[in-house]
């Protein structure tokens, strides 16, 4: 396009390439050239012509802008960046390779040491059948918490999965809303303990992932919730559900705790699961971004959040991920649990992606299960798709998914 600079006392006036046929000229003008006679007349025809090629111009971008449709989806390569396959069986990947998708598989802790080691192992031979299409991310085990040997066994525990192909840790929920040490204190995740954790994978540039806290709906009664989902997961398991529980943290509390965790580790590569807890608010998830640089968000299974909040605002939501195009990875939070479920899980999920991928590239108005109103889209430009589906998670994991990667 023409650009036109203004500088006083001089006027530029810049006529830029607006094809392959034509070269980029310039032409410099002084005010005092603006008169009648030959260069008066010359300067006024520069002038009409530059009007009209940017015109032109702007006319054809506008026109070609680009867009992603529904059409696009299983066109596009896409990583869902916080996945969970808890089974050794590659169909589901095989038929998620239909639409184009790569994972990032979270194991997620749990206090079975069993259960635990299953989870890391089922991961891990999803890598191994898929080296170009799954990526793994471990978890540490708190069993042990009170020996003085924790710190060390922990640290050699994470280093078996980082030889095994882990590109990352995640912490989980646990930490901060029930895990307790041996007087029966709350273990937050601000915790001295977990420093030199916490430090080793700050010198070793590895990535950590936190669910931290939980939606600030978990602290509200059940029917003043904003979403369907909420309503239903902390009716099916009350005891993460805050507002009965008083006694316990309160949802400030845990993003304190997490935040002074950060504060602590300043070069901590972080991603921050469920939009880092803070889905509620598109202003506050800004702050959090703008204070911790090395951090970035994930969409995972709080969409619904952010779609109440485009029904109230849209242009708001959109600017926020214009704005923070470069922060937020796009993730589900699904998954597959146990064989036998990798055909209904993928076209469970194939429903939930296509959904997702509606609201984020169409201006079209849809139906979404955790909603009652009607939701239309945000209709993000193509760059900005690119990155949050794929161009972030590949700059966060820059030698992962090699085999498979354009």
């Amino acid at each position: 396009m023409a650009v036109f600079p203004i500088h006083r006392p001089t006027v530029s006036i810049i006529l830029c390439k607006f094809n392959t046929q034509k070269n980029t000229t310039a032409r410099l003008f002084k005010p005092s050239d603006l008169q009648s006679g030959p260069i008066g007349l010359e300067i006024m025809r520069t002038l009409l012509t530059t009007f009209w090629t940017v015109l032109v111009c702007a006319t054809a971008m506008n026109a070609q802008e680009a867009y992603y449709s529904v059409e696009d989806y299983d066109h596009v390569e896409k990583f869902d960046s916080h996945f969970h396959i808890r089974t050794v069986e590659p169909k589901f990947v095989e038929l998620a390779a239909q639409d184009r998708f790569k994972f990032l598989n979270v194991v997620v802790h749990t206090a079975d040491s069993t259960e635990l080691k299953q989870k890391h192992q089922a991961s891990f031979a999803q890598k191994s059948v898929h080296p170009g299409r799954v990526e793994v991310a471990s978890a540490f085990p708190l069993e042990g918490w009170d020996d003085v040997d924790w710190i060390e066994k922990t640290i050699q525990y994470l280093e078996a999965t980082f030889r095994n192909g882990a590109v990352a840790v995640k912490v989980w929920k646990d930490i901060g809303m029930e895990f307790r040490d041996k007087d029966g204190k709350l273990v937050m995740i601000d915790d001295p303990q977990f420093d030199p954790v916490f430090d080793y994978l700050e010198q070793k540039s590895i990535r950590l992932m936190g669910h931290l806290g939980e939606p600030k709906n978990c602290w509200l009664p059940l029917d003043e919730m904003t979403v369907k989902n909420d309503r239903n997961y902390f009716q099916r398991n009350p005891k993460y559900h805050m507002y009965l529980h008083p006694e316990m943290p309160s949802y400030e509390d845990q993003i304190n705790a997490r935040n002074r965790m950060l504060d602590k580790h300043p070069n901590l590569l972080f991603i921050g699961a469920h939009f880092g807890s803070l889905e509620w608010s598109v202003e506050e998830l800004g702050k959090f971004l703008d204070k911790y640089p090395n951090a970035v968000v994930d969409t995972a299974a709080r969409m619904g959040q952010i779609q109440y909040q485009s029904n109230q605002d849209l242009q708001r939501v959109r600017d926020f991920f214009v704005r923070y195009q470069d922060r937020i990875v796009y993730g589900t939070d699904g998954g597959v649990t146990a064989p036998g479920q990798a055909k209904a899980s993928y076209y469970q999920m194939q429903q939930r992606w296509i959904s997702d991928w509606t609201y984020l590239c169409t201006d079209e108005q849809q139906t979404v299960p955790v909603l009652d109103m009607p939701v239309k889209g945000l209709k993000l430009p193509r760059t900005v798709i690119d990155k949050i589906y794929r161009r972030n998670i590949q700059r966060v994991f820059p030698d992962s998914w090699k085999a498979l990667s354009n």
